[in-house]
């Protein structure tokens, strides 16, 4: 997809991933950038603003917890544009402390976020089509030990858009789905997660995370730019130290038919 020109809805555009993303769609000329997030970031807001005078970027409250916040927040983007090009779902959190908020901002939120913008892109619907981001996490196709329920979020956010990725709904809707899988990323996210695993005592573990090796918001934020770029159907793709690869996942399943 030539980014170019194309409008934009960013799910947790604030945060330590999603800040640096949202600069990377910029550099690319995109023509409407609209930043869904609970809280403004006036500061940043303001230097998007004058630094990337091309675009039009603007601000849309939305608590990612909350159907009907998701919903309003769709309808205020689309008064605003006529159309929606590329969505990110971007919210998460990741403190297996808090296990019905982590299912609730990491996965519910994000299928609710994904059906109501389907509305508005589908060619069922007169839409355009388009492409829907969803970041899941390298937790999301192998287990973490450490953050048993934050990788059962993520394990459902791939399952459920490798599903949506299925070829008969993008011949109907138009609407193409991506996995994005990041690896170690420098955030405050893994503070947050360091300090809340799913159990106590498990400092040997927590030890070694601390000494993996990490890649920078940055070097996610171009890996899931260029994914958007190929925009291929179905791809999952892993983005860690700075390196992006698609993956390809086994079949190990099919049904029996009469």
């Amino acid at each position: 997809m030539d980014l170019s020109g194309k409008n934009v809805v960013y799910l947790g555009g604030f945060g330590g991933i999603g800040s640096k993303c949202i600069e990377e769609f910029l550099q690319k000329g995109i023509k409407n950038l609209a930043i869904f997030d609970l809280h403004e970031n006036a500061a940043v807001l303001e230097n998007l603003r004058s630094t990337y005078t091309a675009s039009n970027v603007f601000y849309i409250k939305m608590d990612i917890t909350d159907k009907n916040s998701i919903e309003a927040a769709y309808n205020e983007a689309a008064n605003k544009i006529d159309h929606f090009d590329v969505i990110v779902n971007g919210c998460g959190i990741m403190n297996d402390s808090l296990i019905e908020l982590t299912i609730q901002i990491n996965l519910l939120g994000l299928i609710h976020s994904t059906l109501t913008a389907m509305k508005y892109m589908s060619k069922l619907n007169n839409g355009k089509g388009g492409l829907i981001v969803n970041i899941s996490s390298v937790a999301g196709i192998e287990p973490a030990g450490m953050y048993a329920v934050y990788s059962a979020s993520k394990f459902g956010v791939s399952a459920f858009t490798r599903g949506l990725a299925n070829p008969f709904y993008y011949h109907t809707t138009g609407i193409g789905f991506i996995t994005i899988c990041p690896g170690f990323t420098e955030t405050n996210l893994l503070g947050v997660a360091y300090n809340n695993p799913t159990f106590e005592k498990c400092e040997p573990m927590l030890k070694r995370f601390a000494e993996a090796k990490k890649q920078t918001a940055t070097e996610c934020a171009k890996g899931l730019v260029k994914a958007v770029e190929s925009g291929k159907n179905g791809s999952v793709w892993l983005i860690d130290l700075g390196t992006l690869k698609e993956l390809e996942f086994p079949v190990v399943w099919t049904p029996t038919f009469e």
